[in-house]
């Protein structure tokens, strides 16, 4: 019997498209599905792409797969994936690897990764980004697990991939979580960029006084130079369409409520957990959340704020451009040290420059910024932050005036843009000589006796406010 090199189990639009872009790429592959009808649909829509092994049950799927065995599982997080595992885990053997291709949470990934390794099982947790496209025609992909379960699966997982000036969209990145990790932080940055894109459009329309159609002249101008990605292209295809029903601009007949589905959360919640701080992130998430309260939102539509009146400037796009990328930046750079701390908590030894080399292609954030990024982690693999990489260091240099201009013609006008205020109080607080939180310390100490460290000797210190007000070590 024809063994397949690798299956897919889960058949919604990710892993049909995954399982056809094996197929059409030479792999025979096993496919298998809860309901058989998915199973057969797929075989007889898109049998003529390559070599399908359909199967039925979990043990003919198991049965049809060639040693070791590469069991792709695309389905919905949480709960559901457990229960694929608990079904397959007892139909295979040592050696044999389970890799879960869906938006996992990484500790979650770390959690089942330790499980089935005493079973002698790999389990491989696999970030993939492009959306069902990507699936098909070449994704950016994550896979975590160990050094040896990529030496089976990275060959199929590469071939796969997105290339970009040859090389595959893939590498190993890291044990246990780490692939699902880093496909977070990847998350958390998209939340970041769109919202700074969505903002780079409300004042280019409510502060320039510009239609949708015009906006998206300039982000196709904008698409041609350094902020050239696939956020910025599929932007200027929204703004200028046309919504058929009423012939309005399309963007003003989607509901302003955007929704998420918990990465971009997570990638905050994490921060939080490491100390790291991702201020453009998450007041992306937030953004996002303010959007949905549609109660809150019209019980407070009355409240005060300043007249608005266009601005003039024939150079305020110009403004907005140089601002967008300054904060893209601080966004890229939040998220890179996210990575960098992860990595050092659990031992991951994540390569930086790698992470962005693979985004360069097939993931939703590609963009021609990414191969900067990844220059300046092969100059110096220990950049503390990519904002004192010369390179952009000297961008951002440059963008100081007009970022600053388009964050106070923001709060002058009322037009909200979190994510480029964030943006440059994160930058400012990272230059600056001396911050407030001296002050918050001494707060801390007088309340709560937490104690404080002097700038100009060792050790801890209190002092006895509620008595003679001596200063005390401890």
């Amino acid at each position: 019997m024809q063994k397949a090199r690798i299956g897919v189990t889960g058949l919604a639009v990710m892993g049909r498209n995954l399982a056809r872009n094996l197929a059409r790429h030479g792999h025979p592959v096993a496919v298998h599905n809860r309901t058989a009808a998915r199973t057969k649909a797929l075989v007889e829509e898109f049998g003529d792409e390559g070599t399908f092994l359909p199967a039925e049950t979990a043990e003919r799927f198991v049965a049809s797969l060639e040693r070791p065995r590469r069991l792709v599982i695309m389905v919905k997080a949480g709960g559901p994936t457990d229960a694929v595992i608990d079904e397959f885990a007892p139909l295979l053997e040592p050696g044999d690897m389970i890799v879960d291709g869906g938006n996992a949470n990484f500790a979650d990934t770390r959690r089942r990764e330790a499980a089935l390794r005493e079973r002698g099982l790999h389990f491989v947790g696999t970030g993939i980004s492009g959306g069902e496209e990507g699936a098909l025609h070449g994704p950016s992909i994550m896979p975590g697990g160990s050094a040896e379960s990529y030496e089976a699966l990275g060959p199929l997982l590469e071939d796969i991939s997105a290339k970009v000036d040859g090389t595959p969209c893939c590498t190993h990145v890291g044990p246990d979580g780490a692939g699902h990790f880093v496909k977070m932080v990847h998350n958390g940055i998209e939340y970041a960029d769109m919202q700074l894109i969505a903002e780079s459009y409300d004042l280019l329309r409510h502060a320039a006084g510009l239609a949708p159609a015009e906006i998206a002249e300039v982000f196709r101008t904008w698409n041609t130079g350094r902020l050239g990605s696939y956020l910025i292209e599929i932007t200027a295809e929204v703004l200028a369409h046309t919504d058929a029903a009423t012939g309005k601009p399309f963007v003003d007949v989607v509901l302003d409520q955007a929704e998420q589905k918990g990465t971009g959360r997570w990638t905050v919640q994490t921060a939080l957990d490491l100390g790291v701080p991702v201020g453009g992130i998450a007041e992306a998430v937030f953004a996002r959340s303010v959007s949905g309260h549609a109660a809150l939102r019209e019980a407070a539509r009355g409240l005060p704020g300043p007249s608005r009146s266009a601005i003039a400037d024939s150079g305020f796009a110009d403004s907005v451009e140089k601002a967008l990328y300054a904060s893209k930046i601080v966004a890229y750079a939040q998220g890179f040290h996210e990575i960098q701390a992860g990595s050092a908590e659990y031992g991951w030894n994540i390569d930086l420059g790698a992470m962005a080399a693979i985004w360069r292609g097939g993931c939703i954030i590609r963009a021609r910024f990414l191969d900067r990024i990844r220059a300046a982690y092969a100059a110096d693999p220990r950049t503390p932050t990519l904002l004192t990489d010369d390179h952009f260091a000297e961008a951002v240099g440059d963008a100081q005036d007009a970022w600053r201009d388009v964050v106070a013609a923001a709060a002058r006008l009322g037009i909200p843009a979190p994510g480029f205020s964030t943006a440059l109080a994160y930058y400012d607080s990272l230059r600056a000589d001396r911050l407030p939180a001296a002050l918050t310390q001494g707060q801390r100490d007088f309340f709560g006796a937490h104690t404080y460290r002097r700038v100009d000797r060792e050790g801890s210190y209190h002092t006895l406010w509620g008595a003679d007000r001596t200063e005390t070590t401890t």
